[in-house]
C-alpha cells in the first residue's frame, strides 16, 4: 500500500548509503520508487537489492521538461509517469546543480535533498532565481533537508531501510517554500521512522558544525597522531582511544565537500578551541606554577559541563546510569547468554559496550542499568555464574 500523502512516484538522484536507504525503506512502506545514478555499477547494485527500479527517462541531456505546477505528465519517452518527489542523494558539490536541474526538468514534482550543508545550496537555488535560470514558483518547491543518520561504510552495499529509525531529519524551509514541498519532505521523515526537526538552513549548518563536523575534525586530528606510532605502544590501547577516533575511519572525499561546505560556521569554532589549545598549552608549558593545576582542572571541568549537556537516551534528558562489567570468554554466544540473564532478571540495559582484554582471550561486557538496579543485577549475574568486576 502507498504512504499517503507523498507525491509518487519518487526519483532517488544518487544511490550512496543515504540514496539506496530511502528507497529501501520506502519501498518496504508501499511507494514506488525510481532510481538514477550517473555510476551505472552503484545503480545496479541498488536495484538489485530492492530500492527501486531504473527511471525511464533519460536525464543526461539539458532539461526539456514543461507545463504547469501540477502536471505531472510522463517521461520524454513515453515509458512511465514523470516523479512527483525527487530526492536529491548527489555528492554535496553538485548537490546544488541537481537540484536546479530536477527543478527544471520535472515541473509538477517537489524537490528535496540530504545535503549535511543547507545554506550553500539555498543560496544557489536562490541565486538561480536572480539570474533568471529558475522562477520563483520554481524556486519554492524545493525544500533543504538534512536526515543525521549514516554509517562508517559507504555505498549502496551498506545501504539499510532501518537507517533513519529514531533519527533527526532537519527540515530547512523558508518563507518562499511551498507548503506541499514541507508536507511531503516530513511524509518522507516520518515513513522512514525519522523524527523530524525544523531548523533554518543557516541555524542548521551552525549547529551541525559543533556536533558533527567538529567531531570528525578532531578525530581525524587524533588519529594522524597514531601514524607513526609503534605497534607495542597501539597493544595498550582500550576503548577511550577507540571511542575517540571511531568516526576517522570516514569517507575523506566526502569530507572534503562537506568541510569546504560550511567552513564559515566550522571556522568559528575552531577559533574556540585554539584558544583552548593556546590556553592549555600554554599551562603544560610550566605545569607546576602557581594556578597551573587549577586551570587544567577548570579545562577538564568545563568539558564534564559540555558532556552532561548531551540529550541521554530517546533524547530525554541527560542521566547517569550504573555500569555491570561482566568477564566473558572470546567465544560464540558469550552475549547473548549474558543478555538472556539479564533480561532473566527483569533489569532494562540503557545501553551496552565491549572492550577487549590485550593479551587474553576474553572480553569485558559493560552493561548500563539504572543506578537503583546496579547492585540487583551484579547478584542475579553472580548467582549464575558470571564473573562480575
Amino acid at each position: 500500500m502507498a504512504p499517503r500523502g507523498l507525491p509518487e512516484p519518487v526519483l532517488i538522484r544518487g544511490t550512496g548509503l543515504l540514496g539506496t536507504s530511502i528507497g529501501l525503506g520506502l519501498r518496504a512502506a508501499g511507494a514506488d520508487v525510481y532510481l538514477a545514478d550517473p555510476s551505472p555499477s552503484a545503480q545496479a547494485v541498488a536495484e538489485d537489492i530492492g530500492a527501486g527500479l531504473a527511471y525511464p527517462g533519460d536525464l543526461s541531456g539539458a532539461p526539456t521538461a514543461t507545463g504547469s505546477s501540477g502536471d505531472t505528465g510522463t517521461t520524454p519517452d513515453g515509458t512511465g509517469a514523470l516523479p512527483g518527489t525527487v530526492v536529491v542523494a548527489s555528492p554535496p558539490d553538485v548537490t546544488g546543480q541537481v537540484v536546479i536541474d530536477s527543478l527544471l526538468r520535472f515541473p509538477g514534482a517537489v524537490v528535496l535533498d540530504i545535503a549535511s550543508v543547507k545554506g550553500q545550496i539555498q543560496r544557489q537555488v536562490r541565486a538561480g532565481v536572480v539570474d533568471g535560470v529558475l522562477t520563483e514558483a520554481q524556486a519554492a518547491r524545493y525544500v533543504g533537508t538534512h536526515p543525521m543518520a549514516g554509517r562508517e561504510r559507504s555505498g549502496p552495499v551498506a545501504a539499510r531501510g532501518q537507517l533513519f529509525t529514531a533519527a533527526p531529519w532537519v527540515v530547512c524551509a523558508d518563507q518562499d517554500t511551498a507548503p506541499q514541498a514541507v508536507a511531503a519532505a516530513e511524509e518522507i521523515a516520518q515513513i522512514l521512522g525519522a523524527t523530524v526537526h525544523r531548523m533554518s538552513a543557516e541555524d542548521h549548518d551552525a549547529s551541525v558544525a559543533l556536533i558533527s563536523h567538529l567531531p570528525q575534525i578532531a578525530a581525524s586530528l587524533v588519529s594522524s597522531r597514531l601514524q607513526e606510532t609503534p605497534a607495542a605502544s597501539l597493544a595498550l590501547s582500550g576503548n577511550g582511544l577507540r571511542d575517540t577516533t571511531r568516526i576517522a575511519a570516514s569517507d575523506p572525499q566526502l569530507w572534503v565537500q562537506i568541510l569546504a561546505g560550511n567552513a564559515p560556521d566550522i571556522l568559528r569554532i575552531l577559533y574556540g578551541v585554539r584558544e583552548d589549545l593556546d590556553r592549555l598549552i600554554t599551562t603544560m608549558e610550566d605545569p607546576t606554577a602557581p594556578g597551573a593545576r587549577l586551570d587544567i582542572a577548570q579545562l577538564i571541568a568545563e568539558g564534564n559541563a559540555g558532556h552532561a549537556r548531551i540529550p541521554g537516551k530517546h533524547g530525554a534528558p541527560p542521566q547517569a546510569f550504573a555500569v555491570v562489567t561482566v568477564i566473558v570468554d572470546d567465544t560464540p554466544g558469550q552475549i547473548s547468554a549474558v543478555l538472556q540473564d539479564v533480561g532473566q532478571a527483569g533489569v532494562n540495559v540503557e545501553d551496552l559496550r565491549m572492550d577487549h582484554s590485550a593479551g587474553h582471550e576474553v572480553g569485558m561486557l559493560e552493561i548500563s542499568v539504572l543506578p537503583g538496579r546496579k547492585q540487583e543485577l551484579m547478584d542475579a549475574l553472580g548467582a549464575q555464574g558470571w564473573k562480575v568486576v
